[in-house]
């Protein structure tokens, strides 16, 4: 399976084809569409909602802009999937739950969702997810399993929770996909489904309108085809224009590469694809340092008991959990549930402990560039190895989870790259930086990626 990034257009190629008239957002829009509504596709699973009505609409009024030389932004008329935990004005957000179908419609757009629309991005569709977020696999009870492109026949999960973006990019349904990332809601799926993932540092995004997970960790990212692409959407969705993305000669980065915890039980196709991706970027002049790094086992011991995602979304849950339990995927449910063991003084306890691994983190981080390490330890599972095996579907949810979470924990930003494995396997390479480190993450990891999709 080669990545999706490789074989569909860029948001630039996009924009391009259509400044030139070679394409309209009628036609990407009616493209889209088509896939999505393929019985073949993943389209079903993928989406909660699909309006194909307002985006016809939308794109004709896109068209019309551009035509009179007044597109709000080079990306006008593109379509876009939104992932259905972020407030649309007119409807009512699930966050893939049915406990919430009843309730009442957005009044106005989540910030992220408004900026996308101020520069004229159509809205294709609600993208699936796990119920709540809370979950690294992106299976889903209520609203199907998206399959991810590697061995669909077979059926394995897309990642999540942002699974249905990472399908609808991956499969042509949407060319990028507004996500959130808690503890790699973003990551996982993009590495699974062989596109690109961004998780920024958690307030460089507003959160508003969007249903949380963990008020401390959550993070609102893009997932598209390309680095260039989530760096022109990240751009957007902190409200300043995109600028060109100069990528960072890889020759000389000073890459960490973590020997604690995330090279730990990888399967052989991952160990694989990372270490020659590795190998590729020594051999093109980068200095990779392969050493420990005590602070993410103490990253990883503060989520135990459930961390700042079980407190947090027991706090929000703990009400509609009481009148509403039996409807909740109960896979999410006991998750939240554990949340309500943990006490006050835990609380404060946990946020004195990050406070305190933090600047030791910064400290160790002082001497390189970035982080590298694989996205997640394993493949996508087989959907059909975890529906009824609770005991299998918690172990690969906390393998999916366990690399990415950590950089969540010490309040970083990261990006998951594309890596094709042993028979097309998926792999995701991940960088990864300290808070507010984007924009230089976002240049090394250009730079990164051209190395890699070279001979």
């Amino acid at each position: 399976m080669p990545n999706a990034s490789a074989i569909a257009p860029t948001l630039a190629t996009l924009a391009a084809d259509l400044a030139t008239g070679r394409t309209t957002a009628r036609e990407l829009v009616e493209a889209c569409l088509d896939r999505i509504a393929d019985p073949a596709s993943e389209g079903a699973s993928a989406f909660t909602r699909v309006d194909g009505a307002s985006a016809r609409r939308a794109a004709d009024a896109q068209d019309a802009l551009r035509q009179a030389n007044a597109a709000p932004s080079p990306f006008a008329g593109i379509p876009i999937a939104i992932k259905d935990l972020f407030d649309i004005q007119g409807e009512v957000t699930t966050a893939g739950s049915k406990v919430l179908a009843d309730a009442p419609r957005a009044t106005a757009d989540a910030p992220a969702v408004a900026r996308l629309r101020r520069a004229g991005f159509v809205f294709i569709g609600r993208a699936s997810m796990t119920e709540f977020a809370y979950s690294g696999l992106g299976m889903n009870p209520h609203f199907g399993d998206p399959r991810a492109p590697f061995e669909r026949a077979a059926g394995r999960v897309a990642g999540g929770s942002t699974s249905g973006g990472a399908v609808a990019v991956a499969d042509g349904m949407a060319h990028a996909a507004l996500g959130t990332d808690t503890g790699g809601s973003c990551r996982i799926p993009a590495a699974f489904c062989g596109i690109v993932g961004f998780k920024p540092t958690a307030r460089r995004v507003p959160r508003d309108g969007a249903f949380p997970l963990s008020t401390t960790l959550d993070s609102v990212g893009p997932l598209a085809r390309s680095v260039a692409c989530c760096a022109s959407l990240d751009a957007l969705l902190r409200g300043a224009e995109p600028q060109t993305l100069p990528p960072r000669p890889v020759a000389g980065l000073r890459l960490l590469l973590p020997t604690t915890l995330v090279l730990d039980a990888l399967e052989p196709e991952v160990a694989e694809a990372f270490e020659s991706a590795v190998a590729r970027l020594s051999h093109a002049g980068a200095r990779i340092s392969a050493e420990p790094m005590p602070e993410l086992a103490e990253a990883m011991a503060l989520n135990a008991r459930g961390g700042f995602s079980g407190a947090e979304s027991y706090a929000a849950h703990r009400a509609l959990l009481a009148e509403r339990g039996a409807e909740y995927d109960p896979r999410v449910a006991v998750r939240i549930l554990k949340g309500a063991d943990l006490s006050a003084a835990d609380y404060v306890d946990l946020l004195a402990a990050r406070s305190r691994l933090l600047p030791r983190v910064t400290a160790r981080l002082a001497a390189f560039d970035a982080l590298l390490l694989p996205t997640t330890p394993i493949l996508p599972p087989r959907i059909a190895d975890l529906a009824t095996d609770d005991a299998a579907y918690g172990r690969a949810n906390m393998m999916a989870l366990r690399n990415p979470s950590l950089i969540n924990m010490i309040d970083g930003c990261a990006i998951s790259l594309p890596l094709a494995g042993r028979g097309g396997a998926p792999v995701g390479l991940s960088l990864a930086a300290m808070a507010d480190e984007d924009s230089t993450l976002l240049a090394i990891a250009a730079g990164v990626e051209a190395v890699l999709a070279g001979p």
